[in-house]
């Protein structure tokens, strides 16, 4: 199968830090490729240099290859001008932003901040039709009474909705790749699994990729089907997740796996202590 998106040898540095350093990722048409790693490793930093977002601060090398849709020729998005990956934000490549509290524009109704999503890249639609798009994504996404409710500001709405009102800005134009940055972050345990849940079955009839990216390796477990762990700007292993989760071949992939509690943890004895007599030495 053609890859959707390729990385190869991606390097990241802000001044004198390298944030990334020789990331090389795969990701195929429909798959969920899982993206880990403890906070500081590289992930977000590395979806914003697909979508070109990074800023003049960052210096970037390195290939990311993306597929047309129209002749399946591969182009370097980082060698693309301003205005071809505006036309592929939000329209191709869409993301979920991290934080859904302080996402959404205070003073916009959601109904509009989903609404200008599809009119960014549709002009010719009325504002009549872009409502009723706008209406069909958040009822796509279990928001309640979404016609009634396209006029309230996001302080009207949970954190859960809201991090479903951001999966609909994100979906409304039917990407085909979808970048999901720890998109569960601040919900609770059962908003948490509502929300993993939307995500999954709507990938599954839309048929889209996506790059799920968490620091919680039991999330990514759920999503999955192959999960890519980072560390300090590289990865050091992939793998299927089912493998990657049961039978870790890196020892920093065993040293998250033993951070994370479970009803037999020692209560006694602090996480860290555990993670690190897990870690690697050099």
């Amino acid at each position: 199968m053609a890859a959707l998106l390729e990385i190869h040898e991606l390097y990241i540095r802000f001044a004198t830090a390298e944030a990334v350093r020789g990331v090389s990722l795969r990701l195929d048409e429909g798959e969920v490729l899982g993206l880990v790693g403890e906070s500081g490793s590289g992930k977000s930093v590395t979806a914003l240099a697909i979508l070109g977002l990074l800023g003049a601060a960052a210096k970037v090398s390195g290939q990311i290859l993306w597929r047309n849709a129209e002749d399946s020729a591969q182009i370097d998005l980082l060698r693309q001008p301003v205005h071809a990956l505006q036309r592929l934000r939000g329209r191709e490549i869409a993301m979920i932003f991290q934080e859904p509290m302080t996402a959404l524009n205070p003073v916009m109704t959601i109904g509009r901040q989903v609404a200008e999503c599809a009119e960014a890249h549709f002009p010719s639609w009325t504002g009549r039709e872009a409502r009723r798009k706008a209406i069909a994504a958040l009822e796509a996404v279990a928001i309640p009474d979404a016609a009634q409710r396209y006029g309230d500001y996001p302080h009207q709405f949970s954190g859960g909705q809201r991090q479903r009102i951001l999966i609909a800005m994100a979906l409304i134009n039917r990407p085909r790749l979808l970048i999901a940055d720890e998109p569960t972050t601040a919900l609770d345990v059962t908003v948490q699994a509502q929300v993993l849940e939307l995500l999954g079955a709507l990938q599954r009839q839309q048929g889209l990729a996506m790059l799920f990216i968490s620091h919680d390796l039991a999330v990514v477990g759920q999503v999955a089907s192959r999960v890519a762990v980072m560390r300090a700007g590289q990865v050091v292993e992939t793998g299927p997740a089912a493998r990657l989760l049961t039978a870790p071949q890196h020892l920093y992939t065993r040293s998250l796996l033993a951070a994370v509690p479970t009803l037999l943890t020692d209560r006694k004895r602090p996480l860290a202590m555990v993670a690190a007599e897990a870690a690697p030495t050099h």
